[in-house]
């Protein structure tokens, strides 16, 4: 799809400066909502994906084919195979695409988790017992390991009541949340103290976080910034170490990849970079024609997949020039993730849409149509629960059916 707006959705959208846009998307200039939460003009003209359009050309069938259970309209090809030359061809999917061990057949929606303001953050802790979402000025913690109607447990009040989180990231023992968003500080909770409280703050020269990373052994953490930068801290010893520096605008995403020895990166600047820690310099840089807002490298294969502006998703070998391009995202993709087994990822968007791929090549496993913008998901270590946070104030948890 062509982008349809003529600002940066990425920045305005987190209500950091001002900016207007086209499609009656009238915003208070930098106002969060001005660009995030208005429904775009939908690109589904593109790709015919609306329900109606696919319908249009066998106009006497649309209301059997709508009322009857089991006849599937087809999709029109929505992933794409890119070879070395560039050559694009539609991926004929295997026969195993959407069956076998660890691939989910659809999600449940669970729980309802009514924070009160845009959810612009969300994590589930590995025992999927807390959920941690991140709004304006504050993150709610939220005991969802009962059935039963939501109220949060706990509120870590982190920035200024205006301010809003980005992001929020658990160390791997779950006794601590790092929390960074549109300040230059990022704080770092013990969940571990019978109330949760401060134990340590970190400060850079940049005003704003867009996106955090926990290494492995939990002795470093990784900031994203809006000046492009890639802050390295130590947490042991509260400092920061290093910085890597290449992006030209803000660092949007971030993930660790072989075994925490290399860092990729996403930015405004339409590049993905590839960081080598043990050295502290730039192994890869690839560019692209769209912002990236969202990324996630496969746990256990070479795959790297991208999220755009521009509304694909783009899954990149890291080790050979081939890619897949899937196409069912119709405004920016805002969060992905990979489930830990590496067999599937999800992203979501300001389409309102979260999609559930197969690894590498895209076939889509489910969709769940949501009320507003999705900005952020997780998925827990277990691979069973999905939560998606929302424009709509709102974070909701789903359960991964099998």
């Amino acid at each position: 799809g062509v982008p349809l707006t003529l600002s940066s959705p990425f920045t305005s959208s987190f209500s950091l400066g001002s900016h207007s846009t086209l499609n009656g998307d009238l915003s208070m200039p930098g106002s969060y909502v001005g660009l995030h939460l208005s429904p775009q003009v939908s690109s589904s003209v593109v790709y015919g994906r609306s329900p109606l359009m696919a319908f249009e050309s066998h106009p006497h069938l649309r209301g059997s084919s709508v009322s009857l259970p089991g006849i599937p309209v087809a999709k029109p090809a929505y992933s794409f195979h890119v070879s070395a030359d560039g050559q694009m061809q539609p991926v004929p999917f295997p026969s195993d695409a959407l069956v076998g061990t660890g691939i989910p057949r659809h999600a449940r929606q669970l729980h309802t988790l009514a924070h009160g303001e845009v959810v612009c953050a969300v994590t589930i802790s590995s025992s999927t017992q807390h959920v941690y979402t991140g709004g304006k000025g504050c993150v709610k913690v939220w005991d969802v390991g009962q059935p039963g109607s939501k109220t949060p447990v706990a509120q870590l009040d982190c920035l200024n009541r205006d301010n809003y989180i980005r992001s929020c990231k658990l160390l791997p023992d779950g006794q601590s949340l790092i929390v960074g968003g549109e300040a230059s500080t990022l704080s770092i909770w013990d969940l571990a103290a019978p109330t949760p409280r401060i134990k340590a703050e970190l400060t850079s020269s940049a005003p704003a976080c867009y996106a955090l990373a926990v290494s492995p052994d939990a002795k470093v953490c990784f900031s994203c910034c809006s000046d492009g930068n890639i802050v390295v801290w130590d947490l042991q010893n509260q400092a920061m170490v290093r910085q890597f520096q290449g992006h030209t605008d803000g660092a949007s995403c971030i993930d660790i990849s072989d075994y925490g020895t290399r860092l990729w990166t996403g930015g405004l600047d339409n590049t993905v970079r590839c960081w080598d820690l043990r050295e502290g310099r730039q192994l890869q840089q690839h560019d692209f024609s769209s912002q990236i807002f969202s990324l996630g490298h496969c746990p256990n294969q070479d795959w790297l997949a991208v999220g755009m502006e521009s509304s694909h998703v783009e899954v990149l070998h890291v080790r050979k020039p081939e890619k897949y391009q899937l196409r069912l995202h119709e405004s920016c993709v805002l969060s992905l993730k990979f489930a830990s087994c590496g067999r599937w990822f999800v992203s979501t968007g300001k389409d309102n849409l979260l999609n559930a791929w197969r690894t590498p090549y895209g076939a889509s496993i489910f969709q769940s149509k949501e009320s507003s913008s999705v900005l952020s998901c997780d998925i827990s270590r277990n691979n069973k629960y999905i939560v998606t946070g929302s424009g709509d104030k709102k974070a909701t948890v789903y359960e991964v059916v099998y």
